[in-house]
């Protein structure tokens, strides 16, 4: 079986590609272990000093699996959930640049908004429909969300589940750049390669000044949302309508 995850090391950084174009990188459960598996082996590897994240065209990921979700219901989610991939990206030591190549959707996007900061293709596209799927975020949504693009995008995009697009994504401060589609990985590739130029141990420092800092003003939201996203339960029977209404949507709005 092909695995769903590409890993490249070399220059003292690495790239990371989600490889399941097929389902848009959607998260199975082999995915979402085999990322969780591969940061962690990355993020200890004191030769790797930085790492860009990114997915296989023509999507970066398109979050939960909803087939698999209406299919296969608590025993998916609660495999997604143990693989802890979602959370785990904005949990590292070293600092990840987020190449966006396509679709961020939902915990996609979550995973997205893990990462330091972001480099978006001309094809970029984000949206959060944790409320129109009918599971509540768990990967920190709602605490990250509004610290990249402020309360009022915040709420308005995880309200309505609307299609944000590279340029708006840009003017509301989600991404720091955006580039053509054929540059991006170049783009990202040579921002991280100047990141792993640094001092190893001063990097991860540095980073963890920052994180002390988000921590000190979002550890307790974080810890209301895991804890509600945990213990509710989905409308099991409602999702394959959703995510064939979230589909039709999606494609409105493109």
């Amino acid at each position: 079986m092909t695995e769903p995850l590409l890993v490249d090391v070399r220059d003292g950084a690495a790239l990371v590609t989600l490889d399941r174009p097929q389902a848009r990188n959607a998260l199975s459960p082999d995915l979402a272990d085999g990322l969780s598996s591969a940061l962690r082996r990355l993020d200890a590897d004191d030769a790797v000093r930085a790492i860009v994240l990114t997915g296989a065209d023509p999507a970066f990921c398109a979050g939960l699996d909803l087939k698999s979700l209406a299919g296969d219901g608590p025993a998916y989610l609660e495999a997604i959930r143990e693989s802890n991939c979602i959370r785990l990206v904005g949990e590292l030591a070293t600092p990840v640049v987020g190449a966006v190549n396509g679709a961020a959707f939902t915990g996609g996007f979550e995973i997205a908004l893990g990462c330091d900061f972001l480099v978006a293709s001309d094809r970029a596209i984000f949206a959060d429909t944790h409320a129109r799927v009918g599971v509540l975020p768990g990967g920190g949504m709602t605490v990250r969300l509004p610290d990249r693009v402020g309360p009022g995008w915040a709420r308005r995009l995880s309200f309505t589940g609307e299609v944000v697009d590279a340029a708006l994504a840009l003017r509301i401060g989600l991404v720091t750049e955006v580039v053509a589609h054929e540059d991006l990985l170049g783009r990202a590739w040579d921002i991280a390669r100047r990141i792993a130029d640094a001092d190893g141990e001063m990097l991860r420092s540095v980073k963890r000044i920052y994180d002390a800092g988000w921590d000190a003003t979002t550890g307790a939201a974080l810890a209301v949302e895991g804890e509600l996203a945990t213990i509710a339960t989905p409308d099991w029977p409602a999702l394959e309508a959703n995510r064939r209404d979230i589909m039709a949507r999606n494609r409105a709005q493109l």
